[in-house]
């Protein structure tokens, strides 16, 4: 790549300007928005995807993209961010447990929404969660996210058994009072959680930058997403969940992110301010 290296592609403004066609391009072909994603961390994908192919400009990426057939396919999946793993921040889903799901319990129905649950840990975290309180067989768990592909993982509720004792670990300090190793059976490689877990999970596709609201939520799950985003993308998702939670729903976001610098800030009240989660009250 010789001196292409990614603080050019950055900071130059030959650069930029192609950035800007290559996203458009990515846009028109496949409906994927990423024109208003954080350019730091775009640009970090496509620098990657660039080295690892050896391609010397953005333009020549550009050109893969539009004429070789499975290569914008391959740069989507480049974009889509998948960090995840089961009760991640064990002491947000703590607080879930003792502020939240206390107040969903008398609900006849309970509609939660993890949006961009990427390869599915959080939601089976979520589904572990409601079981134990009971709720499980009267919620509803719409999981979401942009990329197709670990939506099909998501689905099959498998993870590798690797990482099992650090799930565990997470799982006790997030309130768990079960043997964490009921939910699931092993062989030598992976752990697959029982089917029960599911039963009330549905999987879809949803993107969060193109794609409508399409029902009512009592809880949304969004936890580390939104930092991808530029500022006017954040606050335009934030009016989709907005538009989504009923009245006295709850809105959890991640660690890094906050509602208070966003327009809706004053229809929301803060409930567990350390752990990002908001009740909309008007």
């Amino acid at each position: 790549m010789g001196n292409y290296d990614e603080q050019r592609l950055e900071n130059n403004q030959h650069a930029n300007l192609e950035l800007d066609l290559l996203l458009e391009t990515v846009y028109r072909l496949s409906g994927y928005d990423f024109r208003q994603y954080n350019r730091a961390s775009i640009s970090r994908r496509v620098y990657n995807r660039m080295k690892i192919n050896n391609i010397p400009t953005i333009s020549r990426l550009q050109e893969r993209v539009i004429h070789e057939e499975g290569y914008l396919t391959q740069l989507l999946n480049d974009f889509s961010i998948n960090v995840t793993e089961m009760f991640r921040n064990p002491s947000f889903f703590r607080a879930l447990r003792t502020d939240v799901i206390p107040k969903l319990r008398d609900y006849p129905e309970i509609r939660i929404w993890h949006a961009g649950c990427a390869t599915g840990e959080e939601v089976f975290s979520m589904a572990i969660l409601l079981e134990e309180e009971g709720l499980l067989d009267k919620a509803v768990i719409y999981a979401t996210d942009m990329n197709e592909r670990v939506l099909e993982k998501a689905k099959q509720g498998v993870f590798p058994i690797q990482r099992m004792q650090s799930y565990t670990k997470n799982y006790m300090l997030a309130g768990g009072n079960q043997a964490f190793s009921e939910y699931y059976k092993t062989d030598f490689q992976f752990a697959y959680f029982h089917s029960f877990l599911k039963k009330n999970i549905i999987f879809a596709q949803h993107n969060l930058v193109t794609d409508q609201s399409f029902n009512e939520f009592h809880l949304i799950l969004c936890r580390n997403v939104l930092i991808y985003f530029s500022p006017p993308l954040q606050n335009q998702v934030h009016g989709l969940f907005y538009d989504s939670l009923s009245l006295n729903g709850f809105l959890c976001l991640g660690d890094k992110e906050t509602l208070r610098f966003e327009e809706l800030i004053s229809n929301y009240e803060e409930v567990v301010a350390s752990e990002k989660i908001y009740q909309k009250v008007k």
